[in-house]
């Protein structure tokens, strides 16, 4: 039997009361469950500049957590037959049918062959569509620069603030270029959750945030989850700050007077514009851990939930990835999973996934264990930083099996 010891939690909460202290953030929330044992901690402040306690609700954004989300409303509408994973896309998505490819990754926008294959909606959600981040300096690359210029804010930067584009110009300009892998070749990270945000509109005749609350939203209570903070929440907002990537000194990104989440963006960006409270995220996470149900209603099938949570790649795309994924991860349908040949691994080991706004969840398949951590500090790479590291490492030590 899994518990926690009581001491080990004590010393968590002590480190990460050490990181408010230290100023490393103003404050932030964490989650560790195992059965009916669920443990909620908030510490310090939602800003440097305000003094109420950060609070329970708290509302973060979520970045890249939105991910799984957008995989589960992908796999909603696989359950009700209106999408097949092993579909072509082209229908839905003709801007990105008879693909050129480049020759290689550094090669200009005009040497290409032929993809080998269509598109199909598994890329998408295992991330081998052929297209996504390129870890290398800005305009190392024509296809980094040209992304740059079309403003798809896509492989490189960060997503924020929104752009200009629809969602129908936003896929336009994506498929005005090449893909720079063939389809299935490769993990690639972050594109191919923005193009099933247009996918999953054009194929259930909804806008994707109608689409997100009536299949997950509203059935799991999330009733603080969306891509907008409606204007009498958002004195709930936690400031967002962004940390020099020399000195670390942080400083405001995003504030709730004047947030970029206060109004809807032009393209609803189902790969990380997502916000959510801890409770609410938590009943997202215990709805995958239940098979697929939560608030009484099924939200997935359980064989969907399966699908999800096993990995997809190859051990080369593993090896490939393991700056984003880490040792022993792989990627099933929309989030992080333990690699096909991995043993079982302590945290940040197991399903879930990171954002880099400063939010991070994980749940351990074997032992049941979960952790959830919001903050408002934003990531500079795919390392983790010390916080995201000590809560983890906090975690694992309060892990006592007998």
């Amino acid at each position: 039997m899994t518990t926690f010891s009581t001491d080990g939690l004590a010393r968590l909460r002590e480190a990460m009361q050490g990181h408010v202290e230290a100023g490393a953030v103003p404050g932030l929330a964490t989650l560790v469950a195992c059965g009916d044992a669920v443990h909620v901690d908030t510490y310090g402040t939602a800003s440097f500049e305000d003094d109420p306690p950060l609070a329970r609700d708290t509302i973060f954004r979520i970045a890249s957590l939105t991910k799984p989300i957008t995989a589960v409303a992908t796999m909603a509408l696989v359950d009700d037959g209106v999408l097949e994973l092993d579909q072509t896309i082209d229908d839905l998505v003709p801007e990105l049918a008879d693909r050129q490819v480049l020759r290689s990754l550094g090669a200009d926008l005009d040497d290409t062959v032929p993809a080998d294959r269509s598109i199909t909606l598994e890329d998408l959600l295992s991330f081998r569509m052929g297209f996504g981040s390129v870890m290398a300096p800005p305009d190392t690359y024509p296809i980094q620069r040209a992304e740059s210029v079309a403003d798809l804010k896509s492989i490189g930067g960060p997503p924020w603030p929104p752009g200009s584009h629809t969602a129908d110009s936003w896929i336009s300009a994506l498929g005005a270029m090449p893909l720079m892998y063939q389809p299935g070749e490769q993990w690639l990270y972050n594109t191919s959750s923005e193009v099933l945000g247009v996918l999953l509109a054009r194929a259930s005749g909804q806008p994707l945030d109608v689409l997100f609350e009536e299949r997950i939203f509203a059935p799991l209570g999330m009733k603080d989850s969306g891509f907008v903070v409606p204007t009498d929440q958002l004195h709930r907002l936690a400031t967002q700050y962004q940390p020099d990537g020399e000195t670390g000194a942080l400083s405001v990104l995003d504030r709730p007077a004047d947030s970029w989440w206060s109004t809807a963006p032009s393209f609803l960006d189902a790969s990380g514009w997502l916000v959510s409270t801890m409770d609410d995220y938590w009943s997202f996470v215990s709805m995958l851990l239940a098979g697929g149900t939560g608030g009484g209603e099924r939200i997935l099938s359980a064989a969907s939930v399966t699908l999800m949570t096993t990995d997809r790649l190859t051990a080369a795309q593993r090896e490939a990835s393991e700056l984003f994924l880490g040792r022993g991860g792989g990627w099933g349908l929309g989030l992080r999973v333990p690699g096909a040949d991995a043993t079982d691994q302590p945290f940040p080991g197991g399903i879930g996934w990171d954002g880099g706004t400063g939010t991070s969840w994980r749940s351990n398949l074997t032992n049941g264990v979960t952790g959830i951590v919001f903050t408002q500090r934003a990531a500079t790479s795919p390392e983790p930083p010390p916080l995201i590291q000590d809560f983890w490492s906090g975690l694992n030590a309060a892990v006592q099996t007998g």
